[in-house]
């Protein structure tokens, strides 16, 4: 079946706790873990094939802070979802491509608040390295692509893969738009990282992560982290925002039993 579906929301946010587009940046709420992309431009009509009759989508981005946050409360709904015989899958959100905010006293501030505070929240870990470098372009795509490549190779350890791309930035603070970042990754999870690095490079897999960020933002996907169950042709957004697992698989069995 392919069509373009609108999300109707669980879950209604009051119009203060939510911040408005503010080119070219992106923005996060602290009040309702919400990261609000950047623009992305004309984008294309976006179309899915759906194959099952239901499943959970998160829609996300690497380098979105409240989508680390949340991380471990995905994990539990991932294998809660696999327990219950309920598919899982990722669509990569796009919070910053290109980046091109300036590497200012002022935006490191502004990151360095909002990392406190995401951390404060979920208990997620931080490192503070990132800050030491003189120039640094927090461009999301790098991420976004190196995971929809992984997804390529091997889409059992696309989680996976995201998680650690996570970890590594959040954490060490490397820089995803350098091929190598993904090297160590790709050595845990059994990835050929030639062929990874290959693949990382290619036209082909911009263009399938730009599909990526077409798609959510055609189902009217607003910010990240947004985890959605689908039930048919219906689109239900159980989290948008930070979100704890027991409010998401709560929904997920009260919207199952409808």
């Amino acid at each position: 079946m392919n069509k373009l579906l609108t999300l109707l929301f669980l879950f209604t946010l009051p119009l203060t706790a939510q911040k408005m587009i503010a080119p070219p940046g992106a923005t996060c709420d602290p009040l309702t873990g919400l990261c609000t992309p950047a623009p992305l431009g004309a984008a294309a009509e976006a179309e899915v094939e759906f194959r099952d009759d239901v499943e959970i989508i998160y829609v996300g981005d690497p380098m979105c802070s409240w989508c680390w946050g949340i991380s471990p409360a995905l994990n539990r709904l991932e294998k809660a979802a696999a327990a219950n015989g309920i598919p899982y899958r990722i669509v990569l959100g796009g919070l910053r491509p290109g980046g091109g905010e300036p590497w200012t006293e002022e935006f490191k501030g502004f990151l360095r608040h909002h990392w406190e505070e995401v951390e404060k929240r979920s208990g997620q870990p931080f490192g503070d390295k990132l800050f030491d470098r003189e120039a640094f372009n927090y461009d999301t795509e790098p991420g976004c692509r190196a995971v929809v490549a992984a997804r390529s190779m091997n889409p059992e350890v696309e989680s996976r893969f995201f998680e650690l791309t996570q970890h590594r930035f959040y954490v060490l603070n490397e820089d995803p738009a350098d091929a190598s970042f993904y090297a160590p990754i790709c050595e845990k999870l059994g990835l050929d990282f030639d062929r990874f690095k290959t693949l990382f490079e290619s036209p082909e897999m911009k263009a399938a992560t730009m599909a990526d960020f077409q798609l959510n933002r055609g189902w009217g996907v607003t910010g990240y982290p947004t985890v959605v169950f689908r039930k048919g042709d219906q689109m239900v957004a159980i989290a948008r925002g930070y979100a704890e697992f027991e409010q998401m698989w709560g929904a997920v069995n009260q919207l199952s039993q409808e």
